[in-house]
């Protein structure tokens, strides 16, 4: 009964993570690639002051996303867990969440282009209350616009297993802790966070993997002017340097592996799977 979903697995997982290992080391010339067992491909990554700088830069988006995306997720999962008491209104509040994503996320990154822009309607409303007298130029293609396109764009990912794990939490919990003598703040920190660690996890894999994936939107909201390891993996793949991108590529999966498992250490996620 396992054997169709081991073919998937096989043909649609492994084989393309094997195929782009195994090109990681093929040699690449002006002209032509060349299938061969080289470090060249490697040693150039390794070897590249511009690569570490990029990787500082995709962990900076990653880690700034991540702080934004679990204080709104949780503060919103939290809200429609306890403090909304029906069912169909948590329901109904849930999917006002999921509208945005109701279209592309190329759609919903560059609709703030306009309201970020120079002339765009955040400096126009900012001029016209006197907030500010000239126009705020780093609002638009700069590294604020970029985190700001990907909490706007990754929030729900975090918001759903946090408000999925909080939902089973029992309150009779809740209110043994609150007969206790504990207060609303205490009641947060030593019952609910501990006990909604799971969701926390699981919205942290989603987040971290889908932003230090991701590179349409660093060169659309940063104006070409900042890069991430997608957009390094993007312009080699541009150049036809198949053996390179697929070495950046390898680095990053075992980057991005290397941080899943230390989260894995924390907490048991499989409880929630």
């Amino acid at each position: 009964m396992l054997s169709p979903l081991v073919i998937v697995m096989v043909v649609f997982l492994i084989l393309p993570i094997a195929m782009i290992v195994t090109v990681s080391f093929w040699q690449a010339t002006e002209w032509s690639i060349i299938p061969a067992f080289v470090f060249e491909n490697y040693a150039f990554l390794f070897g590249s002051p511009v690569t570490y700088k990029v990787f500082v830069n995709t962990f900076k988006y990653a880690l700034i996303t991540w702080a934004c995306t679990l204080l709104i997720g949780f503060s919103v999962a939290y809200f429609l867990a306890f403090h909304v008491r029906s069912m169909r209104w948590q329901i109904t509040l849930f999917l006002l969440c999921t509208i945005p994503f109701w279209t592309s996320n190329i759609i919903r990154m560059i609709s703030w282009i306009p309201f970020l822009g120079r002339n765009g309607i955040a400096n126009s409303v900012l001029m016209s209350w006197g907030v500010i007298d000239a126009p705020l130029d780093w609002l638009l293609f700069s590294d604020f616009a970029v985190i700001l396109a990907f909490v706007h764009l990754y929030t729900l990912f975090m918001v759903v297993p946090i408000f999925n794990t909080m939902m089973r939490i029992e309150p009779s919990l809740i209110e043994a802790a609150r007969d206790g003598g504990a207060n609303g703040l205490q009641i947060l920190w030593h019952v609910i966070i501990p006990l909604t660690k799971p969701g926390i996890m699981i919205g942290t894999i989603f987040v971290l993997t889908l932003v230090m994936g991701d590179f349409i939107t660093v060169r659309f909201m940063s104006g070409s002017q900042s890069a991430n390891v997608g957009r390094l993996i993007s312009n080699d793949i541009a150049l036809l340097q198949y053996p390179s991108a697929a070495a950046t590529a390898v680095v990053l999966l075992g980057t991005v592996l290397l941080m899943i498992s230390i989260l894995l250490r924390f907490v048991d996620i499989r409880k929630e799977l």
